[in-house]
Order: C-alpha cells, then structure tokens, then sequence
C-alpha cells in the first residue's frame, strides 16, 4: 500500500507542476492566473511531501505535511472567495463581510498552523489525539464546499460556462477530503486504501482546473447573494456545525460512560436532533436568523424585490377575507404573527353619524374597539402619516407631540405598531400589529416600508370595496331596469283597456264585443299577476320551449284587435317552431305590432308574414305609416329611454332587440319617411326530434 500512496502522491504533484507551467506560460492573460499558480504550487509541494515520507516509512503524514495541508486548502478557499467578485469594490454592500470572513478565515488557519506545530507527532498517531485534528479537517472541507456552492449559485448562466469546471476540480478536492475525515471519525482509523488513493483524485481535478482556467477571460461579477442564499446556506452551515458538536459530545459519553455510555450516547443523538429541527421549525428562531443576516451583511435591511413580489403574492391570494391577508402581508414585513384592521365606515350611530373606525378584519388577533373618525388620534394619523411605535410612546411621548392614544389601544394585547393605510391623503383605515417573533430595530427605512406598504394594502381594500359596491349597484340596476319593462307592459295594458272602456258604452250590447272584452280583461289580469310575480322575485326562472311561431303571432294580433287598423296575418308555412320563452316573446312581437299600428292612420296597412328562411323563421311586420330617417335609426331609435311619442318611454325597441338577441336571432328593419317601415324578426328554426315531441312540450294554443 506504500508504494500506490508514493505513485498516487507523485502523480499529483507532477500534475499540478505541469499546470504550475502552462498558467506561467501559455495562460499567462488568463484571469486569477496568480492565485491559482500559487494554490497549484503548494498543493504539487503537500503532494510531494507526503510522497516522501510515504517512500521513506515515516507514516501517513507528520506536522510539517501537515501545515503543508492546511495551506493547500486554505489556497484554494482563497482561490474560491475571488471567485465570487467584488470583496474589494467599495459600492457593495457585501464589502464589509467578505473582508471580515477573509480575516476571520486567515485567523482561523494561522491558529490551524500554531495549533499543528504545538501538537506531537506520537500523538498524532494516538486516535485519541487525533481526533480533534480530524474534526478540524471535516470543518475545513464543509467550509470549502459552502465555498464552492456559493461561487457556481451566484453566477449567471454564461458566467458558468467559465467557472463549471473550476467548481467540479476543487469541489471534488473538498469533498474527497470531507468523505476521508469523516470516515476517519466514525471508524477512529485512517482507511489506507482511501489515503492512498488521494493523490489520484487530486490529479483527477488539475485538468478541471487547467480548463476553467483557459476559459476565464475577465473578472467575475460582482457578487450578489441574495438573503434569501444567505439565509439557507447560514442554517445549513450552522447545522453541520452544531451536529458535528454533538457527535463530538455523544463520543465522548460513549466513551466515558461505561457499560451506560452507548444508551447515552444514542439518547444524546436523539434529543439533540429533536432540538435541531425544533429550532429550524421554529418561527421566532428564523425571524432572528433573518434579521441577523439583514443588520450584519447588508447596508439595507431588505431585498425589496423579494419583499415586495411576497407581498403582492399575499395580497392576490384568493381568499375570502382579503383584510385578513393584508394583515399578514404588512406583518410579514417586521416578522408580527398577528394584528387587527380598522376601515372607516360613515354614519355610524354611535359616532354622531360622522362616522367611525371599526375592526373589519382579524389575523390572530382580535378586538371589537370602534374609534370615531374625528378623534384625535385619527387626526394624528391622517396629518402625519406616521407609523405608530407603542413602545416608544410608552417610553418618549413627547416625540409624537399632541397625540392621544385612546384608551382601548393602549390595553390591546401586545401591540406594538400602528400602521396607517392612506388613500389619496385619506387615512382609509390603520393596522395594529403586535409584537414581532424577534427583535426588529426600528429605523427610517423600517417605517417607509411600512408606509408604503400600508398604502398599497389601502389600494386592495378600496378596490374590493369599490366591486362590492358595484355589484350592488348592478343589483339595484337589474331590478330598476326590469321595473321599466313591467311599467312600460302596464302602460300598454291600460291602453288597451282605456280604449275598451271607451268604446264600451258605444258596443256594450253586442255580445261579442262583450266577448273581446272578458278575453281582454283576462289576459291583462294574468300579465299584471306574472309582472308582480317577477318584481317579488319569488317566482321560478321562465324556461324556453319549442313553442308554434304562428299561435304566438296570432295571440299578440288578437291582443291588438281593438285597434285600428288591424293587423293582417299572413302565414306561408305552418308548423314552424322556436325556442323561448312564450310570455316575453308575444310581448316582443305585440309590440312591434302596436308600434306599426300606431305609426300608420287608420286608412293604412299593418300586415305580419310568418315565413322560412333556410335554418330560420322570418316574422315581418309592415306598416304604411310615416316611417323614420336614417339619422333617427341610427342615433335615437335602439336607445332606451328615447321615444317620439309624447307618452313612450322608449325602452320597447331596445326590450325586443335585446331579447332577439339572447335568442340567438336578429331584428333588422328598413323604413322610408312617409312611406313606411318594415321589421323583420328572424329567429333558429327548432326541429323536432325523432316521430315528434311529447305532448305539452309544444305550446300551439292559439
């Protein structure tokens, strides 16, 4: 096994020599040549080094192969932090911590030196003391592979393509080393084959450098870890710290505890990972992480992008309170787990009917407190936009100047923030958030923040208001628009009966005209009973059937029969039918006829043709009457709310068209003045399927 471990070592070492030569040489431009020269060049002496004493019996390593060791690898840690970019560059925000982590890193490995040199080489052969060495190494290499992971993770895309072998060369330096350490402390030996076989895997990774190297023609990026990087790669670091500790501790016990140290040592193991992943798991452990890394690592305390695509996201959750979300979304932003929302609501009775505050929202917190909108404290709010720290109230209150807080909110149950939400200058309503998981210190760019984001959450808030309103006011838009169509129906009807009254006392012995009029004053009757009905918006919903287009127009004739002068009906084909709904389509179709009746005199013509079109009904309605121009079809005539007529309401042509319409049909006309106007209703023709249609399903009465 001694002589592989001299070829492995030697193999390595002439590598690393040969790459020493062509970066001095051929790659001399290429960026970070120096660095990596002097990585290589102490990494070809460890090799070296140890090849030496492995050809001369001396064991596996002594203190001088040692330090050699920790040079190596702090070369190539060294090598990775210049990787990342602009620890020098005075405008990053990361300036002061990568140049604190590189004096604390330079420490850490001088004390690494002295450590080494102090320590004897018998006893570094002692499993005993070796260990602690050997804890050293797994720290070592877990340091180089956060190293590596950050270098490649902050990269763009086509900053990879330089760097990816450079990752995968001393990646596989660290985690070789990291595999070799850590069997060494689970079995208390160094494995001789995997000794051995080091040196290869080193020589394995100089031509993964030598390509990165020759790839790299400029500087890299600067660096820009997010937080959201920091925070994960912090927790994973410190758990691999805290769980090395803990098998550092557990060995121990096992070995100290006699015929009880193993059940120690597996009892330990176990409450210490229940306490890693109830620290993990724990909300307030990981707001304190957060703002660790937001006070120590950067010059401002948030990612804004983040912050704010979070927020947002929050706010267009679909949920059925949305004041409940943003509650969550302002306190997310200083890590609150709960709060109340105050949104103003006008004349309140016990606000003198000027109106007032009232909590319409809970997220863990609750409170029935009502406010009145011109107290002072509202006052406060709306004048000076400020967000409300309770603390420094208690504390300094003359820094808010004449500013009251009511009583209610001085006993709510941890509160700490009073947040504003501001529309247009309006104080729109105020969040009360309370206490954060961890401390939050409070500055400038803290109450911007939330200032900003309470006017956003104040934007949400009037919108949602701003649709419940409106579908109200289409509520009330509906009912008063079918109100129109009802009191228009009415109208007609009381013509029809104003003008049989009228001729009653002329007719009132021919019977039938006596007739007409029982009929007449039925069918007003039941129209009058189903108008009700559909303003009591108690009744079912109508359902379109196949209904006979010839028993319909004929119905909406006889209703005209009064009139003068009559309709005349001309069918082309019977047994047409359609689909709708009989009641609203005969008031279609009456109309239209009325209209031409009125519009034409008495010596004129009304005539109704019923005919097929292809795939469809044609039901024409023709008049002599004075006609209309095309300025008055196209501007006034489809307008609701626009008649000649000194008594008309203008809402009958519109009705009609609309109606069509939803029937999947149309209605076209053509008029000349003082010639007349033709209407055409055309409609889908509905065909029977199979032999024909269940008895009742088609409505042919007359």
């Amino acid at each position: 096994m001694t002589s592989i471990a001299v070829y492995s070592y030697s193999v390595a070492a002439v590598g690393f020599l040969l790459l020493i030569g062509l970066l001095l040489t051929i790659w001399r431009g290429r960026s970070h040549v120096a660095p990596v020269a002097i990585a290589c060049a102490l990494t070809a002496l460890w090799s070296g080094a140890l090849a030496l004493e492995a050809a001369s019996g001396l064991g596996l390593w002594s203190v001088w192969t040692d330090k050699l060791e920790i040079l190596r690898s702090g070369a190539w840690c060294v090598v990775l932090v210049l990787l990342l970019g602009n620890y020098r560059d005075p405008r990053s925000r990361w300036t002061f911590g990568l140049r604190t982590s590189v004096f604390a890193g330079g420490m850490a490995y001088l004390g690494l030196l002295l450590a080494t040199a102090l320590l004897r080489t018998d006893l570094m052969l002692n499993i005993d003391g070796l260990l602690p060495n050997v804890t050293l190494r797994v720290c070592q290499a877990v340091l180089g592979m956060l190293l590596v992971e950050q270098v490649y993770r902050n990269k763009t895309v086509q900053e990879r393509w330089a760097i990816k072998f450079a990752c995968l060369g001393i990646g596989a330096m660290f985690a070789y080393d990291f595999y070799m350490y850590s069997q060494a402390m689970l079995f208390h030996e160094m494995h001789q084959d995997t000794w051995a076989a080091r040196g290869i895997v080193n020589a394995l990774a100089m031509p993964l450098i030598g390509t990165a190297v020759k790839r790299g023609t400029s500087r890299a990026n600067a660096l820009a870890l997010s937080r959201r990087v920091m925070f994960h790669s912090t927790a994973l670091f410190g758990s691999a710290l805290y769980l090395m500790a803990m098998g550092f501790a557990g060995y121990y016990l096992r070995y100290f505890g006699g015929s009880w140290g193993g059940v120690m040592q597996v009892v330990f193991l176990c409450g210490a990972l229940l306490v890693l992943a109830g620290t993990l798991f724990s909300g307030t452990f990981r707001a304190w992480l957060k703002v660790f890394i937001s006070k120590h690592f950067y010059s401002y305390g948030y990612d804004y992008r983040e912050e704010w695509m979070r927020f947002t996201r929050t706010l267009s959750e679909h949920s059925a309170n949305i004041g409940e979300r943003a509650i969550e979304a302002v306190g997310a932003l200083v890590e609150s787990p709960g709060g109340v929302l105050w949104q103003r609501r006008d004349g309140t009775p016990d606000s003198g009917g000027a109106g007032a505050y009232r909590p319409v929202a809970g997220w863990q917190a609750a409170s029935s407190a009502v406010e009145p909108a011109d107290s002072k404290f509202c006052r406060f709010l709306e004048t000076t936009q400020w967000v409300i720290d309770l603390h420094e109230y208690k504390a300094l209150p003359e820094k808010y100047g004449d500013l009251e807080l009511p009583a209610w909110l001085k006993e709510f149950p941890r509160g700490w923030l009073v947040v504003p939400l501001i529309m247009h200058s309006k104080l729109f309503g105020f969040v009360v958030l309370q206490d954060a998981r961890s401390t939050v210190a409070l500055n400038w760019e803290v109450f911007d923040l939330l200032e900003i984001a309470g006017s956003q959450a104040a934007s949400y808030l009037a919108q949602q208001d701003a649709a419940n309103e409106l579908m109200v006011a289409r509520q009330f838009d509906s009912f008063n628009r079918m109100s129109t169509f009802v009191v228009h129906d009415l109208k007609n009807l009381v013509s029809q009966l104003s003008l049989m009254n009228a001729n009653a006392e002329k007719h009132r012995d021919n019977p039938e005209f006596q007739r007409d009029m029982l009929e007449t004053v039925d069918h007003s009757i039941q129209k009058m009973t189903s108008m009700l009905q559909k303003l009591s918006r108690n009744d079912a919903p109508a359902r379109p059937r196949a209904l006979s287009v010839e028993a319909v127009v004929r119905q909406a004739i006889a209703l005209k029969s009064a009139l003068e002068p009559h309709p005349v009906l001309e069918v082309e084909q019977q047994g047409l039918l359609v689909v709708a709904d009989r009641e609203r389509l005969e008031r279609v179709l009456g109309h239209l006829i009325q209209n031409a009746i009125e519009a034409t005199p008495k010596s004129g013509r009304v005539n109704v043709t019923v005919r097929r079109r292809g795939d469809r009904v044609a039901i024409t309605v023709a008049d002599t009457g004075a006609g209309m121009t095309e300025q008055f079809i196209r501007e006034r005539l489809f307008k609701p709310f626009e008649s000649t007529k000194p008594a008309g309401m203008g809402i009958g042509v519109f009705e009609s068209r609309e109606y069509i319409t939803e029937l999947g049909g149309a209605l076209d006309l053509t008029s000349t003045p003082s010639v007349g106007t033709t209407f055409t209703v055309t409609l889908p023709l509905y065909h029977e399927a199979g032999a024909g249609i269940a008895a009742g399903a088609i409505d042919r009465a007359a």
